[in-house]
């Protein structure tokens, strides 16, 4: 199902993965590399659609299946295994052997989407004099955790967050997606779930994209109950529902299905086939990390840090992804960035925005790459 133009290899000994990586444009003296970070429930394979633009525009195009995910091997899937080579940090460290191992010193750029967004931002805070520039697509990145400032920090850890006591005392109650994510029947749940794992995934794309009307975003004014819930249920969920069950009613009808020209049935079976194989728990052990807080502490040593690489946003005019988190958006632009060259809202899109306009993405990216390279 690879479009021709695309190839697809293992690179062994990348951290203790052996990682599959698919490829577009060729490495060559003085030809720039650029990496693609997928997100949830993804795979590199939802990079295809803008990879070949980019290798017309003069890149080495490296877009792997990251640790947990797809046809890249050496990870633990056990609910009960070490939580740590998942950390961001072990993320980062993936991306620089990656590139390492490919002959490659610096990159031109990083570009994450979704789960993908935040490693891309840490490649950039982390490593500037590798990662020369960022792109974020439909996750904005807030900057690194936060010391606590003019007093004594402790040693305790930080106590729970009460949002989400607020949200299961809602009428009805309500969980956010990423805890639910963290439960352990998360997995089971989905795999498992009655109408099975190939239109589970047809409703939970379709239903996060543009094609569901009820996707109108706004921001968001605090990160409280009251405001949370006014997401919609895939991103706050009626409390023990599971996200099967949540998306289930939005399946779309097949002549929808037949329509959707973004993601075709066989396109779709990629994905189907490659998560009934591996399960979903290696990717939900990265919302594991970020909300048992077991990594914050670590995080917060770049407390402060900001990102000085050139760096701009992509993300469909229809994804609630740009505003889940009150306030990010806006802190990324205005004080997290220092080069910061832009916002683009792609009409036409919900959060699968490479997916469903990669004509736009590919143009967008294409400039904003060529544009940091030329003033580097």
């Amino acid at each position: 199902m690879l479009p021709a133009g695309i190839r697809s290899r293992l690179v062994p000994g990348i951290n203790g993965l052996a990682m599959h990586v698919l490829e577009a444009g060729e490495k060559a003296p003085g030809r720039p590399a650029v990496l693609l970070l997928h997100g949830f429930p993804e795979l590199a394979y939802s990079w295809r659609k803008v990879m070949l633009p980019l290798a017309a525009a003069g890149f080495h195009v490296i877009a792997p299946d990251q640790r947990g995910y797809g046809r890249t091997t050496g990870w633990d899937d056990h609910y009960d295994g070490d939580l740590a080579p998942f950390r961001m940090h072990n993320l980062v460290r993936d991306a620089l052997g990656l590139i390492s191992a490919l002959g490659y010193r610096s990159v031109a750029g990083v570009v994450g989407h979704d789960f993908g967004s935040p490693v891309a931002a840490w490649c950039a805070l982390m490593r500037p004099d590798v990662f020369r520039s960022m792109a974020l697509m439909s996750s904005p990145f807030g900057g690194p955790p936060a010391l606590a400032f003019d007093q004594p920090a402790g040693v305790a850890p930080s106590a729970p967050d009460p949002v989400h006591d607020d949200l299961a005392r809602l009428d009805p109650p309500r969980e956010h997606y990423q805890w639910y994510y963290s439960e352990r029947g998360a997995n089971a749940d989905m795999v498992d779930c009655p109408q099975g794992l190939h239109a589970f995934l047809r409703a939970y794309y379709h239903v996060k994209s543009a094609d569901w009307k009820g996707n109108a975003p706004y921001p968001l004014q605090s990160w409280t109950a009251g405001e949370l819930a006014k997401l919609p249920r895939y991103y706050v969920m009626d409390l023990g529902k599971g996200m099967a069950a949540t998306v289930a009613p939005h399946l779309p009808p097949q002549a929808q299905v037949a329509a959707c020209k973004w993601l075709t049935e066989s396109e779709l079976a990629v994905y189907s086939a490659e998560y009934a194989r591996t399960g979903f728990q290696g990717g939900l052990q990265w919302y594991r990390c970020r909300t048992t807080g077991l990594f914050t502490s670590e995080m917060q040593v770049h407390s402060g840090r900001t990102i000085d690489v050139p760096a701009c946003f992509i993300a469909g005019r229809s994804d609630w992804g740009t505003y889940q988190k009150p306030g990010e958006f806006e802190k990324m632009r205005a004080s997290v960035c220092t080069q910061w060259k832009g916002s683009h809202l792609i009409e036409g899109a919900g959060h699968w925005v490479q997916q469903e306009q990669p004509r736009q993405v590919s143009e967008l990216l294409a400039r904003f790459l060529g544009a940091a390279r030329a003033s580097a």
